[in-house]
């Protein structure tokens, strides 16, 4: 799924002419990113954490040469689903699971 088809549902469910539809995925995606960009936590109910981790920096290896390097210290940005969007994914998968043919 693309943000197109997210601003197509959100056309269609709610009825807000394409142009609000899109403005309105636009600010909301906006203002995830600017509260991740702060370093706090999204949490969206029923649907799961957005959490930004910092990660020291680290002994690697470039995997062509071998030769070790280091990496440097970041943040990255982590999802952690919630439980009801966990058991909502995995009884999907299962439905999906039962009605598929059995492979011979």
């Amino acid at each position: 799924m693309t943000k197109a088809d997210i601003i197509s549902d959100v056309f269609d469910k709610v009825g807000l002419p394409k142009q609000d539809a899109e403005e309105l995925v636009e600010m909301i995606l906006d203002t995830i990113k600017q509260t991740l960009k702060q370093s706090e936590t999204v949490k969206l109910s029923g649907f799961g954490n957005f959490v930004v981790r910092k990660k020291r920096s680290r002994k690697g290896r470039n995997p062509k040469t071998g030769q070790e390097i280091e990496i440097t210290p970041r943040s990255v940005v982590s999802f952690r689903p919630s439980m009801i969007f966990k058991e909502h994914v995995i009884e999907s998968t299962e439905s999906t699971a039962s009605a598929a043919p059995a492979a011979e």
